[in-house]
């Protein structure tokens, strides 16, 4: 039986890297059957996504070959065996619009995930994530005790082998380090309101203004905050019938969906990085 595969590569560009990759997965066996490249002249970078079959190789006979391969183009690449459901960590507050449409999509097998635990500061949520058969860890976190809940944290990310951390509404500011840890596998989620209405009741302020448009913005977690390379963003528009209470549930509604968008592309390794943006084969 082929086995399929999603090869992903960046590497500065020139001419016959698409000749080239597809020699390399020819000539050992590989029927390609999804393809997309892009160069960026401002980096001077190429960007490309393979699938392909394969049955002549294993996974780690074919990676030790792209690394030869990879080589002369100075290439970046990664690859991923397609029947491995991506291992992921949810992280939750207070807010669960987010956390519920996860787990509802990924039951109904919309995501391409295997969603091996939920990790929060409070306890809102435990029944919620019993009655998908998911792992609660309730770790509270304080000014005092932030490192320490940052380690036990960490700790339930490395154990289950997460390649991705989803913050669904997670309202802790994550420390320097533990972002650098995270660095390219943790996608947040927030409110397009920033930086004009930060803090606390955001579509209050919002409804205060009187704005016309509510956004939400997903995107990899770095040490700046809320700054990080944007993976997807939407917005609806709204006007002056609407309450707050109207505003707050397009706005949640909007996070959900661009959430899942963003989680969906990354899960089917559509997401590359380029440098603080992001380029997306979808």
């Amino acid at each position: 039986m082929s086995h399929a595969y999603i090869l992903t590569l960046s590497c500065p560009d020139r001419p016959g890297i698409v000749h080239a990759v597809s020699g390399f997965l020819f000539e050992r066996g590989g029927n390609i059957e999804e393809a997309a490249q892009s160069s960026d002249p401002d980096t001077g970078l190429f960007f490309m996504r393979v699938r392909f079959a394969c049955d002549r190789l294993g996974h780690e006979e074919l990676k030790a070959q792209l690394g030869e391969f990879g080589q002369p183009f100075q290439m970046g690449w990664k690859l991923h065996a397609t029947r491995e459901p991506m291992r992921t960590v949810i992280m939750v507050s207070k807010e669960g619009h987010c956390l519920n449409d996860l787990l509802f999509r990924w039951k109904s097998g919309l995501l391409p995930l295997d969603i091996r635990a939920i990790v929060s500061n409070h306890r809102e949520f435990y029944q919620l994530a019993a009655s998908y058969n998911v792992p609660f860890h309730h770790i509270p976190v304080t000014a005092a005790t932030k490192a320490q809940a940052e380690a036990r944290q960490y700790e339930i990310i490395e154990a289950e082998g997460a390649e991705l951390v989803v913050l669904a509404r997670y309202m802790q500011v994550l420390s320097d380090e533990l972002c650098r840890k995270l660095a390219g596998r943790a996608i947040n989620i927030h409110h397009s309101f920033l930086p004009s209405f930060k803090g606390a009741k955001p579509y209050y302020q919002a409804h205060d203004r009187g704005v016309k448009l509510i956004g939400a913005t997903a995107h990899y977690v770095t040490a700046d905050l809320d700054e990080g390379p944007i993976i997807e963003q939407d917005v609806a528009r709204v006007d002056h019938s609407k309450t707050v209470e109207d505003l707050t549930a397009i706005g949640r509604d909007t996070e959900s969906q661009v959430l899942a968008r963003a989680v969906k592309w990354h899960g089917e390794h559509r997401v590359l990085l380029n440098g603080h943006k992001t380029v997306i084969f979808k």
